[in-house]
């Protein structure tokens, strides 16, 4: 966003005036609820300050929030059982820019936190670490292709209460200048039927909560950024052969037409942005 390469300082902000008025998406009142502000609600505000000034593509968008664990208190008799807690956060796919391609595996935007080695994972916690890899292709095409998301795979060998709170699995991360979006996070939950024996994959939500049992998987896609200018090995788009046009004895008021234009020429102007 600036000319030259500088360390991060509060200075950068002074010439800067922020308007949020109250009772918006960024300043909801006391009452109400809210979570993820730090994860989720800030990559996506980074995403679309980029986004207005043509800086950079869409980064993952999201810090791909896992928590598993079991205890606490029971709800129908009080008890107290002890357990324990899990929380990570998962990297993916940064989006690329007029002069650069987006980095993979990586955490973007305000995020930056770091995760646990493979060997400590497995030892302080009931579970197996089956993948941990760069989701190679989820980045987006272009002059500077996305960088790609990860997967991460893990299975449980005790039964868990897991959570998961993501962003970016409906609308992908969006590419720039003609280039390409990156591939939409996705969330599977892979169980064994307890009638059938049957081994199922099941799709979670972005925001999701299951009670896994021993030898059930979680695996986590994470998204790719997207890609910024058009990817010179990528083939014209077919332009078509000719202009449909509505004859004028068919609009009740041809002169009006004529000053607004038909409704799908409309709808295109108003989110051409």
């Amino acid at each position: 966003m600036i000319s030259s390469d500088i360390p991060l300082n509060q200075g950068c902000l002074q010439p800067i005036k922020i308007v949020c008025p109250p009772g918006t998406l960024l300043t909801p009142s006391f009452t109400a609820a809210t979570v993820g502000s730090t994860g989720e609600t800030t990559n996506r505000v980074i995403d679309l300050i980029f986004k207005a000034f043509h800086t950079a593509a869409a980064s993952q968008g999201t810090c791909n929030n896992v928590t598993f664990g079991y205890g606490g208190k029971d709800p129908q008799t009080g008890e107290i059982v002890k357990g324990f807690g899990y929380y990570e956060t998962i990297a993916g796919g940064a989006g690329a820019g007029a002069n650069w391609d987006g980095e993979s595996g990586v955490h973007t935007g305000v995020t930056n936190t770091r995760i646990g080695d493979p060997e400590i994972f497995e030892k302080r916690y009931p579970i197996i670490l089956h993948e941990f890899s760069i989701r190679q292709g989820s980045g987006g095409a272009g002059l500077h292709p996305g960088g790609d998301g990860c997967v991460r795979d893990i299975e449980f060998r005790i039964p868990v209460q897991v959570s998961i709170l993501s962003e970016r699995r409906v609308n992908a991360p969006y590419g720039l200048a003609g280039g390409c979006e990156g591939k939409r996070g996705e969330n599977v939950w892979v169980r064994r039927d307890q009638a059938t024996g049957e081994i199922r994959r099941v799709g979670m939500s972005g925001k999701s909560t299951a009670n896994m049992n021993a030898g059930d998987h979680f695996i986590i896609y994470t998204p790719g950024g997207g890609g910024y200018g058009r990817d010179p090995n990528m083939k014209e788009p077919k332009k078509p052969k000719g202009e449909f046009k509505v004859h004028e004895k068919f609009i009740r008021k041809p002169a009006l037409f004529r000053v607004n234009g038909s409704v799908s020429n409309r709808q295109a102007m108003a989110t051409s942005n």
